[in-house]
């Protein structure tokens, strides 16, 4: 049996509290090394001046891409990210965005059968 298969396969990713550059660099990063429901061509929009942006997007984690190796772009500042997924989505998540970033956990909640991260990311 897939070890995949067995555990959810899928994280949501919020990003909020930076630029709509920054939340473009962190997407088309994770893009880079996961499938997901963001487009090459969905770039983020800022379609409020006064109200703040929060952008979304899925990840399926289980089938991994190849890394390419290359450092992401850099971020003009730090990237505020809630990830919410299955305990082992997750932590595959956390490991490749550990790779990607400087991550710091601000803070993690554990349910039953999901986990939910606030994290801070910014250029290694």
């Amino acid at each position: 049996m897939n070890a995949a298969a067995s555990h959810p396969e899928s994280v949501s990713v919020e990003i909020s509290g930076c630029s709509k550059e920054d939340a473009r660099v962190v997407f088309d990063t994770l893009c880079a090394c996961f499938t997901s429901d963001r487009c090459a061509d969905d770039v983020p929009q800022e379609l409020h001046a006064t109200r703040p942006a929060v952008w979304l997007g899925t990840f399926d984690v289980a089938d991994a891409h190849q890394d390419t190796g290359a450092p992401p772009d850099r971020l003009a500042a730090s990237v505020t990210a809630d990830v919410q997924g299955g305990y082992w989505a997750i932590d595959r998540f956390r490991t490749t965005l550990h790779s990607l970033f400087a991550v710091r956990e601000l803070s993690t909640a554990s349910g039953d059968q999901e986990r939910e991260l606030h994290v801070l990311l910014e250029n290694r």
